[in-house]
């Protein structure tokens, strides 16, 4: 492992001067790129750095202990050699955890897409209430949000809604929120109390770059129609919809948000994109990881993975068996304590992998 961190070292030590260097500078792209690999080594050589820092200062602290003390230098020196020895332990098993192989998409922006799935009216509200969760969490982390595409319903709520996240590392956080959501409350029009069981999906899907999915224009099928909302109200009364279909996945997306059909074309297209993207790389991996499931589930978009329970303030994470009775403030966008644990999760796992 350390000959590995100071391989990384070196190469870190190496970018700074190639960004230094009038002829990278006057690159843009190498600019970006060499920026990017800089700034995705920064935390692992930062621990390492400090990591021999308390190694040399743990082996002078230990040559002192050898030399004639009086008893409280002596007890000093054992009180330091102590806490950097606890140093060393906690930077040994960060340095590890930043040495696992990292999900090219982790630093990307994200589209997430939330529709009501059973309970009618009520998986529609429950919707709505997922999709408010997650703009507050992504408000506190700074992030930007962007509606795509919206369908709501006479009593409120979304029967699907497609919005972006713009903001560094959106894919690292909130890819663990694939999946079915199931909500337990008593519906505003249930007059006898009763407690009704409700669904709505979600999926994550990281952002594609050009380079990363090639989408030839000959395989996109394009028709335009007008827009409309609820009970069939007519938005306008141009042709600005755009439905988008790739003929070899059979993907399909329509945009109606705009009143411009450039924009909503251009929409169209980056959530086209994400999925034809999403879709090789659940390919890729259900051919790679067949016998073997991921930590944190298997990403299957019908796979429940968390219970909101109103009456008892309650939510669950069944993939990690953690409840926290705090359901108000965790649909106000309070999602770090399950967050952070997922990502626990899947570090632990991996760290298994790897000792297999």
């Amino acid at each position: 492992m350390l000959e590995r961190l100071q391989s990384l070292e070196d190469r870190y030590n190496k970018l700074n001067e190639l960004l230094s260097d009038p002829e990278i500078a006057s690159d843009p792209k190498k600019l970006r790129d060499y920026g990017k690999e800089q700034s995705d080594l920064e935390d692992v050589v930062m621990a390492y750095r400090e990591y021999k820092q308390v190694v040399s200062e743990l082996k002078d602290a230990k040559e002192m202990l050898q030399e004639d003390l009086d008893a409280d230098m002596s007890d000093m020196v054992k009180a330091e050699i102590s806490e950097l020895q606890q140093r060393q332990e906690v930077l040994e098993e960060d340095m590890k955890i930043l040495l696992l192989p990292k999900d090219p998409n982790d630093d990307k922006n994200v589209f997430m897409e939330i529709r009501g799935a059973a309970g009618g009216d009520e998986a529609a509200l429950f919707a709505g209430d997922l999709y408010r969760m997650y703009s507050r969490y992504a408000e506190g982390q700074g992030w930007k949000t962007e509606v795509m595409e919206a369908h709501t319903t006479g009593v409120g709520g979304y029967k699907e809604i497609i919005f972006m996240i713009t903001g560094k590392g959106a894919y690292s956080k909130l890819k663990f929120e694939n999946g079915a959501h199931r909500v337990q409350r008593v519906p505003e029009t249930e007059s006898g109390g009763r407690i009704h069981t409700s669904t709505a999906t979600v999926a994550v899907l990281p952002e594609a770059e050009d380079v990363e999915v090639e989408v030839h224009e000959k395989d996109i099928r394009v028709d335009t129609f007008a827009s409309s909302g609820p009970g069939g109200q007519s938005v306008n009364t141009t042709m600005s919809a755009v439905r988008l279909t790739h003929e070899p996945t059979g993907i399909v997306v329509s945009i109606q948000d705009e009143k411009s059909q450039i924009k909503n074309k251009e929409k169209a297209m980056k959530v086209l994109r994400a999925r034809i993207y999403d879709k090789y790389q659940q390919e890729a991996q259900a051919e790679y990881d067949e016998t073997r499931k991921s930590a944190v589930g298997t990403g299957d978009r019908s796979e429940r993975i968390r219970t909101y329970n109103f009456p008892q303030n309650r939510v669950t994470d069944h993939r990690i068996g953690l409840t926290i009775q705090k359901l108000d403030q965790i649909l106000d966008g309070s999602l770090d304590e399950f967050i952070e644990a997922l990502i626990v999760e899947e570090q632990t796992k991996k760290l298994d992998q790897i000792g297999e």
